[in-house]
């Protein structure tokens, strides 16, 4: 089975590269975004808990966000793989995504980060705010959004490096070549 976590900041092109990839391998997409923009949709018990933590520019907590991940990983069990996206976002999350998996007799394959700086990240956000309109993407959240990728979030990508299970792929470009990058990095597993 191949197991991807796709890795990078808000705007670094994980949701439009994610498509890309479960096109061409037949994976099943895992984002923690959809998940909880559903629930938000659906203005669940959680959806309205996520909402909140969201618009105060916070994560949701790990023990929440895994058990919706589980959930969604047992729907599909006849997935030749999975690409998670958003997720995981702490060393906490990323070790208990390997227990998890571990206990289903699954593993990460690789994880792909994707290189964007933060010049780019805000361009692409602020054309992506004016067309989507998404709640997240205005100024102040996405800067809450963003630092906490830079002082957070970016400390798992160490704990991959580790199990030498980490590539890095230049984010900026043409979106094909960036899926060619990644599709190399793919293949040579």
């Amino acid at each position: 089975m191949l197991n991807l976590v796709l890795f990078g900041p808000p705007g670094a092109g994980k949701g439009t590269q994610s498509q890309n990839l479960i096109d061409h391998y037949h994976l099943v997409h895992i984002s923690t975004g959809d998940i909880f923009r559903a629930h938000i949709k659906n203005q669940t018990a959680l959806g309205r808990e996520v909402s909140q933590l969201l618009a105060d520019g916070k994560l949701v907590p790990d023990d929440i966000t895994i058990a919706m991940l589980e959930e969604e990983v047992k729907k599909n069990p006849g997935a030749k793989g999975f690409i998670f996206d958003g997720f995981p976002r702490t060393v906490p999350q990323a070790e208990a995504l390997d227990v998890f998996l571990s206990s289903i007799n699954e593993k990460i394959t690789a994880v792909i980060a994707l290189d964007v700086t933060q010049e780019e990240l805000t361009r692409r956000i602020a054309e992506r705010h004016k067309i989507t309109n998404r709640p997240d993407d205005e100024a102040d959240k996405l800067k809450k959004r963003i630092d906490e990728y830079f002082t957070k979030t970016i400390q798992v990508l160490p704990y991959y490096e580790a199990q030498g299970k980490l590539d890095k792929v230049n984010g900026i470009g043409n979106i094909d070549t960036i899926f060619a990058d990644l599709r190399k990095v793919i293949d040579a597993l």
